[in-house]
């Protein structure tokens, strides 16, 4: 079973209805004991990193998480869910992340002409030597996907799996042995994001 990590702040619904459509067993977990139930833990999110982050640490979930992660166990984060990954963020100041990934989240600093939040579709490129990335399987290159953040991961060593472009080149996909996440929200991402899905249940599998 898959589980969808509940800390009041994600799009449990539509991450739910994604995987029901796919086939895929999942669960939105109550509370962290149902981790033992889980092959497998997707992270969505939306809002503020200092509010997911305080929800996180409420709900009991930052050490197994940060435990679930260092297992190498599978997990794919989704926007919030990527940023918080990372050791802090210049939305929430002092705030710490689960701090997998070293590199801190950096906000857009753009011309005028350049909206932030950035929303709507953009292009995700695969990251050079990263061809092989499970999460990108059957996915073009160059394939659109659906955004919507004012903060980005400006790249991460090791990490580094998918690139964008909104002004400033930066990291959208982040993969590591078995944890994933991305910027983008691929169950708002229609067929190419669907297909990604798959390929993380498929993968979460093997």
């Amino acid at each position: 079973m898959i589980g969808i990590v509940d800390y009041g702040m994600g799009n449990l619904g539509s991450v739910a209805n994604a995987l029901a459509f796919l086939g895929a067993p999942a669960r939105i977990l109550a509370n962290p004991a149902e981790l033992a139930d889980c092959r497998a833990l997707i992270l969505p999110g939306v809002g503020a990193f200092g509010d997911g982050m305080a929800n996180l640490e409420r709900a009991g979930y930052v050490e197994p998480l940060r435990e679930w992660i260092a297992a190498d166990r599978p997990l794919l984060g989704i926007c919030l869910g990527l940023q918080m990954l990372c050791a802090g963020s210049a939305e929430s100041p002092g705030t710490a992340g689960l701090g997998v990934i070293a590199q801190p989240i950096e906000k857009f600093a753009l011309p005028p002409e350049w909206k932030v939040p950035q929303i709507g579709w953009n292009r995700v490129r695969r990251a050079p030597g990263r061809d092989e990335c499970p999460l990108l399987r059957g996915i073009p290159d160059g394939t659109y996907f659906y955004f919507v953040h004012s903060f980005y991961l400006p790249g991460a060593a090791g990490w580094d799996a998918g690139r964008t472009d909104y002004g400033v080149d930066y990291t959208s996909l982040v993969w590591r042995g078995r944890a994933a996440a991305v910027q983008f929200h691929p169950e708002k991402s229609q067929q190419a994001g669907l297909r990604m899905l798959k390929n993380f249940v498929d993968w979460s599998r093997e």
